[in-house]
């Protein structure tokens, strides 16, 4: 049985990668990725093979680690923050099925939401949720859906992909959505190209954050109705000081 790793590098930074992950890949003949995220980790693995596609080449992609794996090489898919949270795993298992003598390993990393959120100070210590903000995969009508069921429900919300070229006003739009359910003082906090070169971080109102403009390499954090701006940090209670 042949082996190919899925591999979570993490937020950017090498020092943020997982000890496991970042063994794959130095024990890797090959890796294979999405071409932002294989000039991530390049510098770090000489001597590697390096096959890259570039953004909606997926499938095509994941063909490509498995013909690698077939061949006898130790293969690694990487993808950034958690192959798992919007990453390349579940491709990885529809194809695999096509390759029944290769088995994939999963190799979890630092989504955003946890990256980020510690820069921003402690935002979910609660109940929170994850939304993507892309309609590329998702339609409008079903992110508007999951965005008024989590501000209803008083969760602690990541946004992902808030904005593009083609997408400018979606965060604002998110934000109209989530003020029927929340004040507009609701404290938020955005993060810019986290663990990356360029990291910056700020907290702000929810009706702030609806006049923010964002990129992205931005992911949003939108607080629940107990979130507060402790100095400038965001912090998130969940009640041990009431036991």
């Amino acid at each position: 049985m042949k082996l190919l790793n899925v591999v979570g590098i993490g937020p950017g930074a090498w020092n943020k990668m997982t000890i496991e992950a970042a063994e794959a890949l130095q024990c890797s003949d090959t890796i294979i990725g999405y071409t932002v995220y294989i000039d991530l980790v390049k510098e770090h693995l000489p001597g590697k093979e390096f096959l890259s596609t570039p953004m909606k080449k997926e499938v095509e992609r994941c063909v490509m680690a498995f013909e690698e794996a077939e061949k006898g090489k130790t293969v690694s898919m990487v993808c950034s923050g958690d192959a798992g949270v919007y990453g390349m795993s579940g491709l990885m298992y529809e194809v695999g099925e096509r390759y029944p003598d290769v088995k994939l390993r999963i190799i979890p990393g630092v989504t955003a939401a946890l990256g980020g959120g510690a820069v921003l100070g402690a935002p979910l210590i609660h109940d929170f949720c994850l939304i993507s903000l892309s309609d590329l995969l998702t339609p409008m009508e079903k992110i508007e859906k999951r965005l008024q069921a989590a501000a209803e429900a008083d969760f602690c919300i990541v946004l992902y992909n808030p904005s593009s070229h083609k997408r400018k006003d979606y965060l604002q739009k998110a934000c109209d959505i989530l003020l029927k359910y929340r004040k507009p003082d609701n404290v938020c906090g955005i993060v810019e190209n986290i663990g990356r070169e360029g990291e910056t971080a700020r907290v702000m109102t929810l009706g702030e954050l609806r006049d923010t403009d964002v990129n992205m390499f931005t992911t949003v954090f939108i607080g629940n109705s107990q979130t507060k701006n402790l100095d400038g940090k965001m912090v998130t209670p969940r009640g041990y000081k009431n036991v």
